[in-house]
């Protein structure tokens, strides 16, 4: 996938950056992936292109200026989404990945969370999708859990009634976070009992379902690049359990290379896709070659219209090199914002041509302040601050079209068809 994108801003090991900078000299060709959303690489002995070497950077929690706290301001008259998503429009929206931290309260809280939907609705987004980190201890372990950077239900509640309150239709994505499964990734998942292992995930699953009913998600996702777990029969059991504790949308999405591979068997309402597969082009390359790599790659998968498919992550680092390792965190090239602009609007392009259900850009994080670009050591995947990017965004975001509503019902909330999830092309297509 991604880099899993979406988590992240994590202080390395110092084993573990000696390793990375090793392996590869080790090699002889850089044998790092990085997944959608993920803050850590995973091992692969397929030779990717890296045109730029850079080193491995060491994060510390996100950087908040303290002396300018963030509080919510109840009186104060907010914007919200102009045109309110529906069955039948495209979803136009963001990953916020929030990593919590603990000396927030709720009016910090609610002040971040506002912030972010203020700078989502003046993008024109009528979406947003709320990712959080959960835990497991190593590639063979039976159980999951939370930590302490993973939000609580009751610390969730009030961001997700803050992006209610502005409109905006709201996904909630919790995420393995990799780094206790390095140099592997939770695509490689290999629990020693199975019997056990999804039962620990459902019952870490359900603690999100009340929360997600009561704060008005419309989306709950099921598991995301768990391509080691997929078509396990066990999946029957969770969704069935989760269905009858959340009424609305169940989702699960799949990695880019898995995606286009094979259908994919999850049972749920919809598999969708983290979409970060390199394509080989130079920095000067313009929206018309990158718009050409996406067909011929989504051509992989069907010809025609892809309403059926939704891009629950895209997006590119605003660098040098980065075409050919678009979901690469760690990588820190020369900052080129064109690169990353060009993409945007190139997928954007190919989500309308193709209509697609929507598409949530990786993304911006529950602390940063969107007004300020971001700082030479941020992730060059950030968009927010970019204005190039954001311009792209707009600009996609000022678009609609029509998708088939009967392909949307559970999205909508009347109801779910307990199918087989796999990724087969609907005519029409949904989303």
């Amino acid at each position: 996938m991604t880099r899993s994108r979406r988590p992240w801003l994590a202080v390395l090991p110092v084993t573990v950056v000696t390793a990375v900078a090793a392996v590869p000299l080790a090699m002889g060709s850089q044998p790092l992936h990085w997944a959608s959303g993920s803050a850590v690489p995973r091992l692969s002995t397929a030779a990717t292109p890296s045109p730029v070497s850079s080193p491995v950077k060491e994060f510390a929690d996100p950087v908040i200026n303290a002396a300018d706290p963030v509080t919510a301001a109840p009186s104060a008259e907010v914007p919200t989404v102009a045109h309110p998503w529906e069955p039948g429009m495209p979803q136009w929206g963001a990953q916020v990945y929030w990593e919590d931290m603990p000396s927030d309260g709720e009016s910090e809280i609610r002040g971040k969370a506002q912030r972010i939907a203020d700078y989502l609705v003046g993008l024109g987004a009528n979406s947003v999708a709320l990712s959080f980190p959960v835990y497991i201890d190593g590639i063979d372990s039976n159980s999951l859990h939370t930590g302490k950077k993973t939000p609580s239900p009751a610390r969730l509640k009030p961001a997700l009634d803050t992006f209610h309150k502005a409109g905006l239709r709201i996904t909630l994505r919790p995420i393995i976070d990799e780094r206790s499964l390095l140099p592997q990734w939770r695509g490689a998942l290999a629990p020693a009992d199975r019997d056990q292992w999804f039962a620990s995930y459902g019952s870490l699953l359900a603690q999100y379902t009340d929360v997600a009913r009561s704060s008005s998600v419309t989306t709950m996702v099921a598991g995301t690049e768990l391509v080691s777990l997929e078509g396990d029969p066990h999946w029957s059991a969770l969704v069935s359990d989760l269905r009858k504790r959340f009424p609305g949308e169940l989702v699960y999405d799949t990695n880019w290379d898995n995606y286009v591979a094979h259908d994919v068997d999850v049972p749920v309402d919809q598999v969708q896709v983290d979409a970060y597969f390199p394509v080989d082009a130079p920095d000067s390359a313009g929206v018309e070659q990158i718009t050409a790599a996406w067909n011929q790659w989504l051509d992989r998968k069907h010809s025609g219209d892809f309403s059926a498919t939704l891009l629950s992550e895209a997006g590119i680092g605003a660098e040098n090199g980065a075409y050919r390792s678009p979901g690469d965190f760690y990588r820190y090239g020369r900052v080129n914002p064109q690169v990353q602009a060009t993409w945007y609007t190139a997928v954007c392009q190919v989500v309308r041509q193709r209509r697609l259900g929507g598409v949530y850009w990786w993304s911006v994080n529950f602390h940063t302040n969107p007004s300020i670009p971001p700082a030479d050591d941020h992730s060059r995947l950030d968009f927010a601050g970019r204005s190039l990017t954001e311009q792209a965004v707009k600009s996609c975001f000022s678009q609609s079209y029509q998708l088939p509503v009967d392909s949307q019902d559970a999205s909508s909330g009347a109801g779910h068809e307990t199918g087989s999830g796999s990724n087969r092309p609907v005519r029409p297509p949904k989303r």
